[in-house]
């Protein structure tokens, strides 16, 4: 997996992880619901570009 799109998945993750965090604290379920789906994109393309680059060996 290439830095630069680890990065980008990590980044996606942590993002998605503060939406929220936020989205809990404040009581708004809708930016809660973004943040989770937000997480989940990043974790998808991280696992994603893993099995690509196992499979690469």
């Amino acid at each position: 997996m290439s830095a630069k799109r680890k990065t980008s998945a990590k980044a996606e993750q942590a993002k998605g992880a503060v939406k929220e965090t936020v989205g809990r604290a404040v009581g708004d379920r809708s930016m809660e619901d973004k943040g989770r789906t937000e997480r989940a994109k990043g974790d998808l393309r991280e696992a994603g570009k893993k099995a690509k680059d196992a499979f690469k060996r």
